[in-house]
């Protein structure tokens, strides 16, 4: 059966080993994430995607996968030119034997993409406090310039309106089980505040779909998806889920402001703001821009809980205090949407 643990496991074997490439590494280096596994190969690396079925995806056919990576490929030249190379198929031969872009039966597909400095993602610059100001002001500079290039998408506000509390409810429901050490009280007085939010935006939300506000953009920023080269690169777009990907470009900007934030680097997230809104008006108003910090810090305390639901979840102990920490940040956002009388 397609998928199966023994099949996986013999395809990691495989590209694990230097001889599986024809420029011969010098050694492969391998990160797993829930949904792929990314083998770091020399100068290139080699993302293989996991058949895996979430709410938000199904990767459990090969010609779902090779749809995704095909995607994947195209879609992430818009930030990240030159970055993503190809994509080529993993090959089961008449003997049994498994090859990189050989001959035989295409068992799986993989995105081989350049490799590029770990040290100068952002997240890790963040931590060795290695950003400039000049790095910044290049990636507002791409960001600005993307968001400008891109032709808005029609959608009603009411589809819009209606995302946004379909996530709520998720959130609620993961965020409110006992299962999970949290805080009790915070965490539901953050929830009735979000749920209060949610009426209470909806002609901020009207008005800003209205003028066009939403384009299709990046879908993931954050830190670990920049790269701070000359000029910096932005990988790793959601490639997986258009709907995902439907955004307003200060919606996003707000989610990159509040990770920066999180890694203790709030001047980031406020210079880039600051360069969206002098240079993309007509700017969402503060309560909005507090809306959807306090939005997608509920999403990312979800999404880290729910690597605990998994069957062998991998680094088990970082989701919940970092489920806590969104929170906290969720309570700050909320707590100034409320405290913002005019919109």
């Amino acid at each position: 059966m397609e998928g199966t643990a023994g099949e996986i496991a013999e395809k990691v074997a495989l590209l694990s080993s230097t001889s599986a490439y024809p420029h011969a590494p010098p050694q492969v280096d391998i990160v797993e994430t829930h949904m792929a596994y990314v083998f770091l190969a020399g100068e290139f690396a080699f993302k293989m995607k996991k058949p895996v079925h979430y709410e938000f995806l199904d990767f459990t056919s090969l010609a779902a996968r090779e749809f995704t990576c095909r995607e994947e490929l195209r879609l992430n030249q818009r930030l990240a030119p030159g970055i993503y190379l190809d994509v080529m198929p993993l090959t089961r031969d008449a003997a049994g034997r498994l090859n990189l872009q050989g001959a035989g039966t295409i068992v799986e597909w993989l995105v081989k993409m350049k490799r590029l400095p770990a040290r100068r993602m952002l997240d890790a610059a963040i931590a060795a406090k290695t950003v400039k100001e000049g790095d910044i002001t290049r990636v507002g500079r791409i960001l600005v310039d993307f968001y400008r290039a891109t032709t808005p998408v029609w959608q009603s506000a009411e589809t819009v309106i209606s995302r946004f509390a379909a996530e709520h409810h998720r959130n609620a429901d993961l965020l409110s089980s006992r299962q999970f050490d949290l805080d009790r009280g915070l965490t539901g007085k953050v929830l009735r505040r979000m749920s209060r939010a949610l009426e209470a935006v909806r002609p901020l939300l009207a008005s800003r779909i209205a003028n066009g506000a939403i384009v299709e953009g990046h879908g993931d920023l954050r830190p670990e998806h920049i790269c701070l080269v000359t000029p910096p690169v932005i990988i790793d777009c959601l490639e997986f889920n258009r709907d995902l990907r439907l955004v307003d470009p200060f919606d996003e900007i707000a989610f990159l402001d509040l990770e920066c934030q999180r890694l203790g680097a709030a001047w980031i997230g406020k210079k880039l703001l600051e360069s969206l809104m002098r240079e993309l008006p007509p700017a969402p108003p503060p309560k909005l821009m507090a809306f959807y910090r306090g939005s997608r810090a509920l999403l990312r305390a979800r999404l880290a809980l729910a690597h605990l639901t998994e069957p062998d979840p991998r680094t088990p102990a970082k989701w919940e205090p970092q489920a806590r920490a969104y929170i906290e940040l969720a309570d700050a956002a909320l707590g100034q949407f409320e405290s913002i009388i005019r919109p």
